[in-house]
């Protein structure tokens, strides 16, 4: 049983080991991601993206966060085209948790952190994921979230090569 899930913003130090985690995690994941360039599980690719998710965060746009379970960093989350408009303050929700640390709890609560942040210091009132129409298990985690299904958008996003099927979730802000 996982003990302690922490979120926290990506840091440049974290490049090494996110490299290393989604070297680990690619086989797991390909079925839920884009196909990725092999530059993409490096060190040096990593560290790029945290550059530009560090920039992101300081205008605002998007916050990149990485999934710490008892000491161990285990996934990512991000929250993403961020709009903060007086009439939509809205962001997208994307994460993922290794194979290893599935079932027990720690995406459920790691979104649970994020929503706090999005609701809390980043002031938005809607915050919005997507799900492959098959992954059940993502979206039991969203409903244990409150989430609630707003539909089904086809073809919405290019996964393992294939323009694929989302259900649709949403949160509003309390």
């Amino acid at each position: 049983m996982i003990e302690q899930v922490e979120l926290r913003p990506v840091r440049l130090q974290d490049a090494e080991p996110l490299a290393r985690l989604y070297t680990q995690q690619r086989e797991f994941l390909a079925p839920f991601d884009p196909i990725r360039a092999d530059a993409f599980y490096t060190a040096a690719g990593q560290r790029a993206d945290i550059e530009q998710a560090i920039a992101h965060a300081a205008s605002g746009l998007r916050f990149r966060y990485v999934i710490v379970a008892d000491g161990v960093l285990v996934g990512a989350l991000g929250l993403s085209n961020v709009v903060r408009a007086p009439h939509f303050r809205s962001a997208n929700l994307g994460y993922f948790v290794a194979r290893e640390a599935n079932g027990r709890g720690v995406a459920t609560r790691a979104i649970n952190l994020a929503l706090g942040e999005a609701f809390g210091r980043l002031g938005l009132h809607r915050v919005e994921a997507g799900t492959l129409t098959d992954n059940i298990g993502s979206q039991r985690v969203l409903e244990k979230n409150g989430f609630e299904r707003i539909g089904i958008a086809r073809d919405y996003l290019r996964i393992a090569g294939e323009w694929r099927d989302h259900v649709l979730f949403q949160r509003l802000a309390e």
